[in-house]
C-alpha cells in the first residue's frame, strides 16, 4: 500500500519470554497499518530455539548471527554494517529496537543513516542482580549516549520507567512512553477443561493432587533455588498431594537437579516414562496453555523481573499465583487479590504461601477467579497494538516538515 509506514523492528533472538512475543504480535499484528520486517541475532549454544513462534505467526525474520548476546567487538561491528545495509535496501520509517544488544547495535545504524525516528524498548530491569559495578557504571554510560539518539523510549510498566528515568537517569521524561507487553491471552481462555485433562493423563496426575508450576529459563536470576527450598518445606508440611513441575530449561539446570537431591525431593525428567515423583523437570514446552490449565498454582521466585508473562498469562486461565515481590510484578499482580508475594530473600514467606495456597482450595479459587478480569484489559495484544499505532501515528508526524 502506497503510503504504508514501514517498521524495522529488531530483536536479539528466538528465545522465549516477553521481548519475542512482544516483537512478533507487533509485527504480525500491525499490518497492514505498517509494514515490518523482523530482523533477529543468534541464541546461545544452551538456549532453546523458539522458531516455533514466528512460524505459528506466518513471520519470516531476517537472520543476524553476528548479532549475539556477550560483547565481541568484531562481531558487534559487522552486525553494525549488516543492519546499515538492511536500512538502506528497506528504508524504514522508523527502526525499533527491543533488548540492549539490539539497542545498541540498531539504534547506531539507525542514526548513521539518517531513519527519521528511532525508538527502542526496555525489557527487563538492566542494571541490577545481572552485571558488576564497574561493568554497570560502563552499561550505564552507554545506555545514556544510546538515550540521545533514541525519539522514544518504551518502558514496559511504571516501575521500570521510574527506574530508568529517576534513577538511571537514561533520557528526559519526556522522551520515555509506557507500553505494557500485550500477549495473545485468548488461547489460555479456551478449552481449559480439555487442555488441564490432556497435561494431568500425561504426567499421571490424580485429581486430588495440587499441581505447582514455574515456567522459565533455568538461569540464576530466575532463582528456582527458593522455590525447591519452599517445595521443600511444603512437602514436609503437608497432608496434601503435591506435584510440582519446573517448566523451562537452561544453564542452572544441573545446579537443581543437585539442589532438589540434597533437598530430598525424589524427581523425573521429560526423559521419563512414569511420573509418580513429586517434582518434574519438563524442559521447554510449546503448550504452555496446557500446562497452566492443568496446574493449580502458578509460581516465580526472581530476584528481579520485568513483566513476568507467566504470571500474566496464569491469570487469563483464571489460576491464582505466588510470587517474590520485585520490579513490575506489582503492576501484575494485585496482592492479596490474584495472588500471594513475600520480599525476595524470603525462603520462610515463600514456603508459608505456598502452603496456604496447597491447603486452601476455597482461597486458590478465589484469588483464580479475579485475574482474567485484570489482565485480559490491560495485557492482551489487541491493546498492546492499539497503543503502539498511535505512538508511531504520533512520532512519525512529528518528523513531518
Amino acid at each position: 500500500l502506497p503510503g504504508m509506514p514501514r517498521i524495522l523492528r529488531i530483536l536479539n533472538r528466538l528465545t522465549i519470554g516477553g521481548p519475542l512475543l512482544n516483537a512478533a504480535y507487533l509485527t504480525r499484528y500491525m499490518a497492514p497499518e505498517f509494514e515490518t520486517l523482523l530482523v533477529v541475532g543468534d541464541r546461545e549454544h544452551h538456549e532453546t530455539d523458539a522458531g516455533f513462534v514466528t512460524d505459528r505467526l506466518g513471520i519470516e525474520p531476517v537472520y543476524l548471527p553476528e548479532m549475539g548476546r556477550s560483547i565481541d567487538p568484531r562481531k558487534d561491528y559487522k552486525a553494525y554494517k549488516k543492519v546499515q545495509g538492511i536500512i538502506r535496501k528497506f528504508r524504514p520509517d522508523i527502526v525499533h529496537t527491543h533488548a540492549a544488544k539490539p539497542g545498541a547495535v540498531g539504534r547506531m545504524a539507525a542514526r548513521a543513516t539518517r531513519v527519521p525516528v528511532v525508538v527502542h524498548t526496555y525489557h527487563g530491569h538492566v542494571f541490577h542482580s545481572y552485571f558488576s559495578p564497574a561493568k554497570t557504571r560502563i552499561i550505564l554510560a552507554a545506555e545514556r549516549y544510546l538515550g540521545r539518539l533514541s525519539d522514544a523510549i518504551i518502558a514496559i510498566s511504571a516501575e521500570q520507567k521510574r527506574e530508568l528515568c529517576q534513577e538511571f537517569r537514561i533520557a528526559p521524561e519526556s522522551k520515555f512512553h509506557i507500553i505494557p507487553l500485550g500477549l495473545d491471552l485468548d488461547r489460555f481462555r479456551d478449552g481449559r477443561e480439555a487442555k488441564r485433562a490432556q497435561f494431568r493423563q500425561e504426567f499421571q496426575v490424580r485429581p486430588d493432587e495440587v499441581v505447582i508450576s514455574i515456567i522459565g529459563r533455568l538461569v540464576a536470576v530466575k532463582n528456582h533455588g527458593l522455590f525447591l527450598e519452599g517445595l521443600s518445606r511444603v512437602l514436609s508440611r503437608t497432608g496434601q498431594q503435591v506435584r510440582a513441575f519446573i517448566v523451562g530449561d537452561g544453564e542452572t539446570r544441573g545446579q537443581l537437579e543437585e539442589r532438589a537431591r540434597a533437598l530430598g525431593i525424589p524427581f523425573t525428567t521429560s526423559q521419563d516414562l512414569e511420573h509418580r515423583a513429586p517434582l518434574v523437570f519438563t524442559s521447554w514446552r510449546s503448550d504452555v496453555d496446557c500446562v497452566v490449565a492443568g496446574s493449580d498454582i502458578i509460581a516465580l521466585t526472581s530476584l528481579n523481573e520485568g513483566t513476568p508473562v507467566s504470571l500474566i498469562e496464569a491469570q487469563a486461565a483464571n489460576r491464582p499465583v505466588i510470587s517474590t515481590r520485585v520490579g513490575g510484578i506489582g503492576d501484575i499482580v494485585r496482592e492479596g487479590e490474584t495472588g500471594l508475594l513475600s520480599a525476595v530473600q524470603d525462603t520462610e514467606g515463600f514456603a508459608a504461601n505456598l502452603l496456604r495456597l496447597v491447603e486452601d482450595e476455597e482461597l486458590r479459587a478465589r484469588l483464580g477467579s479475579r485475574g482474567a478480569g485484570f489482565v485480559m484489559e490491560r495485557f492482551s495484544y489487541q491493546r498492546l497494538v492499539r497503543d503502539m499505532a498511535a505512538l508511531y501515528h504520533q512520532l512519525i508526524n512529528q518528523k513531518k516538515p
